[in-house]
């Protein structure tokens, strides 16, 4: 992967009016891997709180968290798994996650993050697609029974010796590692993985898997979702994450005396890159308020566990400002944090630092494919650079913001924003070709639209393709469009962003009905109920007679948007 080159000096601010800028080498990249990572973070702190999951009653600090986390990675190298097996996990914010997280990468094996959400078809889909050996689920979280789910994909389960299963919609997956004590036919539970890991436990063993780890083997597979219909596997490697982690927590100023809050899911990036291994990199406390973001929860956990540090999407800020307790709560102690994963309101960032006592907090801004972040403000740039862009170059990165042709726009023009360097994913898992779409001569190209200006500031004005975010999920219409077009009623559809005061964007459909035909609302939302994640479930509806074309036949999503906006009466928020 091309990066930048040895001994060339940082260019924060663009030079010769050109849209292009370099980050600082003054700090050395890492060549650690995960687990190391982490093994040297509890040889320094100890002693130190480490890890808070409130809900699950758990307090550890670094050295009883490492300890778990080799049990934990004995009891998978009992079960068979070995260096590049691909193991997913399927849950909300549990200590299982985090463990999990860890002990995957001290053996060399892959870990796939599913999202809470997915439903049967996306849960299929994602663990043939990387070939998934082991599974460790929890058994439920809101409406999404996720062992059922399993039991529905693998009815062999019920004869299978656990273990061993051998299914035929997934016949890769052998394990399936429940969480909780309860016995489930077919299934290991995670409690029989530790205790077979306590018996076995050889921290030598551990050692010998370690050093033959390498900081540039894959360790990570995280979905996204795909223009092309299906959810792409963006495979990260530990130099990627261990370093981005490493530059977050510089830009926040962490350090081991810290302690942040993390409402936001594990399964993103923001959560386990962002947060986890930031905290990881610097020895800071993890507190967990509860399995998901609920904002009086989050708020009492930063009160109670004297938080000094929160992250989140700015949905989840706004709801906490918006709490009807909010006064009586002590977040005084709190000082930095991140606000990122959509695009954040500056009112909502000058709220959260006038008001939560976040002088201090920071925005970033990246994609998954790119470990994720790229831009960061830090803890020093001026109120108004924090508030109303997304910050300057990450060290060891490039980026440069080009016109469709590919040149270089002069400073302050609107182009595609392109990023190189080492944060840059290995690649997309068994899709060469949109690898080789996405990262030419080593620039992923992120499909965004931004700004740099004359101080190497960068603003995100959009986005070339039609992405939407909502709460700080990416949803690509086209994937919500192909489901809609099985439903023999739909001739065609098209799916869209409009605004959203708390989501930031909400899902619209707009649908053309076969004639003779009759659907409402309701029976298209039923429809996706089940079998996609009710994020990516159209909240606006339409049933149209035509689509809005221009004179070649392409269709104008951009009139439907405003359409709705004005018969809605949305308004957009200002945005950095």
């Amino acid at each position: 992967m091309a990066t930048q080159a040895a001994g060339e000096s940082a260019l924060i601010e663009p030079k010769d009016g050109l849209s292009y800028v370099r980050g600082s080498t003054e700090v050395p990249l890492s060549e650690s891997t995960v687990g190391q990572f982490l093994v040297d973070t509890a040889r320094r702190f100890p002693e130190r709180p480490a890890v808070v999951f409130r809900e699950q009653e758990i307090r550890w600090n670094w050295a009883e968290f490492q300890q778990e986390v080799d049990v934990l990675a004995s009891g998978l190298l009992q079960l068979g798994i070995q260096k590049g097996d691909r193991v997913g996990i399927w849950s909300p914010n549990r200590v299982e996650w985090l463990m999990t997280q860890f002990a995957t990468a001290r053996i060399g094996a892959v870990l796939v993050n599913i999202n809470p959400a997915y439903r049967l078809a996306e849960l299929e889909y994602a663990l043939n697609k990387v070939s998934c050996k082991a599974i460790i689920s929890a058994e439920k979280f809101k409406t999404s029974m996720y062992l059922q789910m399993l039991q529905e994909l693998a009815p062999e389960l019920a004869t299978a010796t656990p273990g061993d299963l051998h299914a035929a919609r997934l016949p890769d997956l052998r394990i399936v590692i429940r969480m909780c004590d309860t016995e489930t036919p077919g299934m290991l539970t995670f409690s029989d993985v530790i205790e077979s890991g306590r018996e076995a436990f050889d921290p030598a063993r551990l050692d010998a898997i370690g050093a033959t780890l390498d900081a540039n083997d894959p360790i990570n597979i995280q979905f996204t979702s795909g223009t092309t219909g299906n959810p792409k596997g963006a495979t990260l490697t530990h130099r990627n994450v261990v370093n981005n982690a490493r530059y977050i927590a510089m830009a926040m100023r962490l350090t081991e005396q810290d302690s942040l809050c993390i409402p936001v899911p594990l399964y993103h990036c923001f959560g386990m890159v962002l947060a986890v291994l930031a905290c990881v990199s610097v020895g800071a406390a993890m507190v967990f308020p509860g399995e998901a973001f609920e904002p009086g929860a989050t708020l009492k956990a930063v009160a109670e566990e004297k938080c000094t540090a929160l992250h989140g999407v700015p949905t989840m800020f706004i709801a906490e400002l918006d709490h009807p307790d909010f006064a009586t709560f002590d977040l005084t102690r709190l000082r930095t944090g991140i606000m990122a994963g959509s695009p954040c309101p500056i009112e909502t960032m000058k709220r959260v630092v006038s008001q939560m006592h976040l002088a201090e907090i920071t925005i970033a801004y990246g994609m998954t494919e790119t470990s994720p972040v790229s831009f960061q403000s830090s803890t020093t740039d001026p109120l108004d650079k924090r508030t109303t862009t997304v910050g300057r170059i990450q060290p060891h990165l490039e980026v440069k913001v080009v016109d469709p042709l590919g040149n270089i726009v002069p400073v302050g023009e609107t182009g595609e924003l392109c990023t190189r360097g080492y944060s840059v994913m290995k690649g997309y898992w068994g899709d060469e070709a949109k690898t080789r779409e996405s990262i030419v001569d080593g620039w992923m190209h992120t499909g965004d639209l931004a700004t740099i200006d004359a101080d190497g500031y960068c603003n995100i004005v959009g986005r070339l393709k039609d992405m939407l975010i909502r709460g700080g999920e990416n949803i690509y219409p086209r994937e919500i469009e192909e489901f809609l077009f099985r439903h023999p009623k739909i001739q065609s559809v098209q799916v869209f962003g409009v605004p959203d005061s708390k989501y930031g964007e909400e899902v619209c459909a707009w649908v053309v009905l076969r004639a003779g035909e009759h659907l409402n609302a309701e029976d298209v939302q039923e429809f996706c109920r089940g079998q996609i994640a009710h994020y990516k479930i159209p909240k606006y509806i339409r049933f149209v007679d035509e689509l809005p074309m221009t004179v070649t036949g392409k269709v104008q999503k951009f009139v439907m948007r405003e359409r709705m906006i004005d018969e809605l009466h949305l308004k957009e928020d200002k945005t950095a």
